[in-house]
């Protein structure tokens, strides 16, 4: 008979996976830290918006608190980086020991096989091997290179507009063939691998498809404490037939114990590690793409938590504003705010608020000093608050006299 898990308790094995659980930092943040946030998440999703921060650098504040920027930076590139960047839960920065249970997906590229995340890069890339190999040339003689240096620059094939070598960069480092080396600002900087990556991953023996699969299942599993296969699948966008086998392959190993929970309607696993505290005491401000709320069904089911990026939708046609941010209070997530880092000005901009329904009477409080933390990070002067929503006058209210109305 299966285990039968609650909702509460379902939430708190989720957000301990998440490293909710893990104790607060205590003196100077280090990679020690960041090590340990990686060794629950496996992964910070790449996204290229920065009304307040670029999203990947939001997992690490929220698990551990205001941090030096810097300690990313390094983690990302030169001789001591601990990430690479590849195509997993879309873009995103994976451990460097990732690197060989992805060659898979870089073999499958290589045969432009379409199935594989990049459809439209497979279809275009059909009648462009010379190109392709052209500006895999131009990396291999050049690189550190950037799509952007290949601009209006006249090789074999004819003056090579921007579009092309855009994608043609994009098929190389799909098919593993360069790797991002650094960046500059968010503009990527391409290398060979073996120019970029430290040999001692690069050696590392190249597992089966199978084998790659199954420990990327496993990832994904202690990363979410308890899942269902749609949770398993997503985290590194596997496809259904890859994860319905590895699922099979770590419930007879015994890695994966297949349990019930309330409410869902659907098959679930709960990890073999996964910690059941009995409580989480977490305040925190997530990215709409932190793990936590990134498959955005997982979040209704798991949180109540409706929640959509709006950032494309017409302004007028906006329910919760632009570029909106979750607020993690214990064990639910009770508000939503509509943020804006205006540094030319040096101030955060607090456009809107949302409490979510049963939050509790102190969470503008809470919100509050979250916020003013943020704004303290991310190095702004002052913070200025718009009381619009439902929660914006009473957030207002909490913030005092040291912080001024707008709007």
């Amino acid at each position: 008979m299966k285990e039968k898990i609650s909702l509460p308790l379902a939430r708190r094995i989720a957000l301990a996976a998440q490293g909710f659980a893990d104790p607060a930092p205590a003196g100077t943040i280090d990679r020690r830290h960041l090590q340990r946030v990686l060794s629950r998440v496996g992964l910070f999703q790449i996204d290229s918006v920065s009304a307040v921060v670029r999203a990947h650098y939001m997992p690490l504040y929220s698990r551990l608190g205001s941090y030096p920027m810097a300690l990313l930076d390094g983690a990302m590139a030169g001789r001591k980086r601990l990430l690479f960047e590849y195509w997993a839960h879309e873009a995103s920065l994976l451990p460097l020991e990732l690197w060989p249970l992805m060659q898979w997906r870089m073999r499958r590229a290589r045969a432009n096989d379409a199935s594989e995340i990049y459809k439209g890069l497979a279809v275009w890339a059909e009648d462009k091997k010379t190109f392709i190999d052209e500006i895999l040339q131009e990396v291999r003689s050049r690189g550190p290179l950037a799509a952007s240096d290949i601009e209006g620059h006249k090789g074999k094939g004819g003056w090579w507009g921007w579009s092309d070598a855009k994608h043609a960069f994009e098929w190389l480092f799909w098919a593993g063939l360069i790797t991002t080396h650094s960046r500059r600002g968010f503009e990527r900087f391409y290398d060979l691998p073996e120019r970029a990556l430290p040999a001692s991953v690069l050696d590392l023996p190249e597992p089966s498809a199978a084998d790659a699969h199954r420990e990327l299942l496993r990832i994904s599993a202690r990363a979410h404490g308890v899942a269902t296969y749609a949770d398993l699948r997503d985290y590194f966008r596997l496809s259904p037939d890859d994860t319905k086998k590895g699922i099979e392959e770590l419930v007879e190993e015994g890695a994966l114990l297949p349990v019930t929970v309330e409410g869902w309607n659907r098959p679930a696993w709960l990890y073999k590690d996964a910690r059941m505290p009995r409580r989480i005491e977490a305040r925190a401000l997530l990215a709409p793409f932190d793990p936590v709320v990134f498959e955005r069904t997982r979040a209704e089911t798991l949180y109540g938590f409706r929640y959509r990026i709006e950032i494309y939708t017409p302004a007028e046609k906006r329910q919760f504003g632009y570029y909106v941010l979750p607020f993690l209070l214990g064990d639910t997530i009770v508000a939503r705010v509509d943020l804006k880092a205006d540094r030319p000005t040096g101030v955060l901009r607090v456009h809107a608020a949302f409490a979510e329904s049963g939050a509790p009477p102190e969470t503008a409080a809470y919100l509050t000093e979250e916020l003013k933390h943020l704004q303290g990070w991310l190095g702004l002067e002052r913070m200025e608050i718009t009381p619009a929503g439902d929660l914006g006058p009473a957030l207002l209210a909490a913030a005092g006299p040291d912080v001024a109305a707008s709007g």
